[in-house]
């Protein structure tokens, strides 16, 4: 307002008076002919000589400038940097650049130390001397945050990770085989440590209790425990991690033979956001602790139960009718000898997106139990039937015909099996393992099936993405069959063939090895394995055979390795 009343006011000055001069400068005369500047005493005074005190200081404005000006790169924040050195490949050049500037070093620190080098005793040597030095640019002990000394296994000892003690910001700690150390380095290593996320302690020994007490005294944000093996920790220090460490979501108890229902229980009440748990091999865990884990466990994906002796249908058939879990993508009950036709039909209701199924060795399950399996429909991807020998070509034609999507199904043992189902198998359009050791029903019509190649869009043939198919103890299988296979399934990588009579032939033999060293005595005094390189494929294709079997491949029309010996193969 006040800007536009002087606008006015000289608007209204010059009205007033129409004939005075914009002009501040005196009156002068007709005569007065000379510029006004030309009085000026000097020269450089004159608005229109370039003043030489401006031109200097301007130039040393710009030198100023000049030295001062920070580079664009020097502008760009912390966390950005940061993610620029993210993406450089090797640890070398992240070292390279902790030497530019100060700034450039602390940015990059961070992840040269994020996840230290520990494969070899040379590498340990190097951090353990720095972590140590008394000369440090950085406190690297608090730098560390992932710490794997997995692969210096039996000869890591307790001396070895005591230098660690003081890195109490590690997040992810995997001591897996370390089986020489123990609570005296391990538990230290814990003690004072809020950071944890992950402990994995594998196979050692010699923790026990006091480790776990130590994680849960200091280990609240712990997600991921794995204590495979640990045979000496028992229920109270678990019930007391359960009750701590409310956040896990991974949890590993194979083999921890003094475990029971108490423990599991504790994690099912206080983890709710457990996401996978294994129990393989708890042979003391029972069905009550199984009920809990589905019920309490509202974001369970994978629930691995192999070998728990004790588990009956009852684990299944407490839960409640009306619920439904699905979440629930995975499910191993292999060997869970209890569980019979109502148990599986029980569990297909309370969890029907299940994707992995494993029944192998649940001998009591019948047609029934696949029948109810055939609801899950195209969810089901991973099918596990091995040695459940009551199951019959009914149940596996139904299987297929609801359950299209089928990439992976083992039928090992299943005798009562002909080519009735193995030709109903080869329909699946993305079948790329199958399963069907000592099936000594089927014949090479079931190969040839396998063999051929699918149409599943309707409009364009497609080959076979069959990977491995274990036929071993199939005596009826002929060098025909196998030879059609191996011609029709370009990416084929294993086919194991133990025991199959025709290729007990001395044409064959000759290819042989010597048999591979191993615990199992059945197998390991008689079995021979060969490998030919097909020469057009860069792949190869592996046979394993027992006793005077043979490991073998038959490329039609395309040269091996021996083209003598077999030109005298039919």
């Amino acid at each position: 307002m006040q800007r536009e009343s002087r606008s006015m006011n000289r608007r209204l000055s010059s009205g007033a008076n129409s004939t005075s001069s914009a002009s501040t400068s005196p009156e002068r005369g007709v005569d007065d002919d000379n510029d006004s500047f030309m009085h000026l005493a000097n020269d450089s005074q004159s608005s229109l000589v370039p003043s030489v005190a401006d031109d200097v200081s301007d130039s040393l404005a710009r030198e100023m400038a000049e030295r001062t000006r920070v580079s664009p790169i020097s502008r760009l924040p912390a966390e950005l940097m940061i993610c620029i050195f993210q993406k450089l490949g090797s640890t070398g050049d992240l070292k390279n650049c902790m030497l530019v500037s100060k700034e450039w070093a602390r940015n990059s620190v961070g992840l040269l130390w994020h996840r230290p080098q520990t494969g070899s005793w040379e590498a340990l040597h190097n951090v353990v001397q720095s972590i140590r030095s008394a000369h440090q640019y950085f406190d690297y002990s608090h730098l560390v945050k992932r710490l794997n000394l997995s692969a210096l296994g039996q000869t890591c000892s307790d001396g070895t990770l005591q230098p660690f003690a003081s890195c109490k910001r590690i997040e992810r700690l995997t001591l897996t085989g370390c089986s020489r150390l123990s609570d005296l380095s391990v538990a230290k290593m814990i003690d004072g440590n809020r950071s944890l996320l992950a402990l994995d302690v594998t196979s050692i020994d010699g923790v026990t209790d006091v480790t776990m007490r130590a994680v849960a005294t200091n280990c609240f944000r712990l997600q991921g425990l794995n204590i495979t093996n640990c045979r000496r920790i028992k229920d109270a220090a678990l019930e007391e991690v359960a009750r701590s460490c409310r956040h896990l979501k991974r949890l590993k108890l194979n083999g921890c033979i003094h475990l029971t229902e108490k423990s599991v229980i504790a994690f099912a009440t206080h983890c709710r956001q457990l996401v996978e748990i294994d129990l393989h091999d708890c042979r003391s865990v029972e069905d009550d602790a199984i009920t809990a884990l589905i019920t309490e466990g509202p974001n369970l994906r994978e629930l691995r139960l192999a070998h728990c002796l004790r588990l009956t249908d009852n684990a299944f058939l407490k839960l409640p009718n009306e619920t439904t879990y699905d979440t629930l993508r995975i499910l191993d009950l292999t060997d869970c000898s209890e569980l019979t036709d109502g148990g599986v039909q029980k569990i297909i209701m309370a969890a029907p997106r299940l994707r992995n199924l494993v029944l192998a060795k649940c001998r009591n399950i019948t047609d029934r139990a696949v029948m109810a399996i055939t609801r899950l429909g195209k969810n089901l991807h991973y099918i596990h039937l091995g040695h459940c020998a009551r199951i019959t070509d009914t149940g596996v034609i139904q299987l297929v015909k609801l359950c299209n999507r089928i990439r992976y199904i083992d039928l090992a043992c299943c005798t009562n099996l002909t080519d009735a189902s193995v030709m109903q198998l080869a329909t699946l359009p993305r079948l790329k393992r199958i399963g069907l050791v000592k099936c000594a029903n089927i014949t090479d019509r079931s190969i040839y099936a396998l063999a051929k190649p699918k149409n599943p869009s309707g409009s364009q043939v497609a080959p076979s993405v069959l990977e491995r198919v274990h036929l071993s103890y199939c005596v009826n299988l002929t060098l025909a069959g196998i030879t059609k296979l191996l011609n029709n399934c370009p990416r084929l990588t294993h086919l194991s063939l133990t025991g199959v009579v025709a290729f007990l032939r001395d044409e064959l033999l000759a290819f042989c090895r010597e048999a591979p060293h191993g615990n199992d005595s059945k197998f390991s005094v008689n079995l021979q394995e060969l490998t030919l390189t097909q020469s057009s494929m860069s792949n190869s294709v592996r046979f394993s055979a027992c006793s005077r079997a043979l490991a073998w491949v038959v490329f039609a029309n395309i040269s091996t390795t021996r083209p003598t010996a077999m030109a005298s193969m039919p």
